[in-house]
């Protein structure tokens, strides 16, 4: 005989599997911590700082 499968938990956790595959893309494309967008941040400012010191006066 087959398995009894009650088909409204079967579509509960089809869809809490698909919602957790969608967080970790999520999590993939956009997330970055604080600290390395404060680290992105400061590389981006020591880079400024040093194009803008080695501007010649017109």
């Amino acid at each position: 005989m087959a398995e009894i499968v009650n088909l409204n938990k079967a579509r509960k956790a089809r869809a809490r599997d698909d919602k957790a595959a969608e967080a970790v893309a999520n999590r993939a494309k956009h997330g970055r911590s604080k600290a390395q967008k404060q680290n992105d941040a400061r590389a981006e400012d020591r880079r400024r700082a040093l194009l803008d010191g080695a501007k010649r006066e017109e």
